[in-house]
């Protein structure tokens, strides 16, 4: 279902069916790259672990599966001074599309 505003929500699955976050975005991969960066960081992209996300789409039959993956990295020297001096950066790689049959 779409808001108001134009955006969707997204609720992970784990692999026995149990939903227990929600990620709102425009597009499915917006709500993926918010789930991956919960992901434990490594210390470089190249090092980090690709990790299967599930994100059904509230309101319909649809699962997007991601494989996601998040890693560590210096904050840019323009950053806001809220901004820590290192950032979790995160990265999404979409793998398809499954319809729940419950």
């Amino acid at each position: 279902m779409v808001r108001d505003d134009g955006k969707r929500n997204f609720a992970l699955r784990e692999t026995n069916g149990h939903e227990e976050s929600v990620f709102s975005g425009n597009t499915p991969r917006q709500a993926a790259l918010k789930a991956a960066r919960r992901l434990e960081p490594a210390s470089s992209e190249d090092s980090a672990d690709r990790i299967e996300l599930r994100l059904r789409e509230k309101g319909t039959d649809k699962v997007h599966i991601y494989e996601g993956w998040s890693w560590r990295e210096t904050a840019p020297d323009n950053k806001p001074d809220w901004m820590p001096d290192e950032i979790t950066e995160a990265n999404v790689s979409k793998q398809g599309i499954e319809h729940l049959d419950e």
